[in-house]
């Protein structure tokens, strides 16, 4: 269960969400979510629920299958940062002057 918990935190925070903002994402207060992300325990609607709140599929992997999808995962996740990089350097070589002139604020 630990891993599951700690998953769905990932997942939060790599939206840039916090705590307080699940409440309007699947209508639980803060201590609530908190709760149940450190020591829950939550029943299957409510991860049902908390998945969709955080662009996600709740999905049962059979274990033999379970390398395969961790693979696939990560040459994704690879894929889009050579993306990212690649968009970046194009962006800079058609605009050299892109946010030059723009403040910091």
């Amino acid at each position: 269960m630990k891993a599951l918990l700690e998953q769905l935190k990932n997942r939060r925070l790599a939206l840039g969400l916090k705590q307080k903002d699940m409440m309007l994402r699947i209508g639980v207060s803060r201590q609530q979510y908190q709760h149940l992300e450190s020591k829950g325990n939550p029943r299957l609607n409510t991860l049902e629920l908390i998945s969709k709140g955080l662009k996600g599929e709740l999905m049962l992997i059979p274990v033999e299958k379970l390398a395969i999808i961790k693979a696939l995962l990560e040459e994704d996740a690879a894929s889009t940062t050579r993306l990212e990089k690649k968009e970046a350097k194009n962006t800079l070589i058609n605009d050299p002057w892109k946010n030059i002139l723009e403040s910091d604020e």
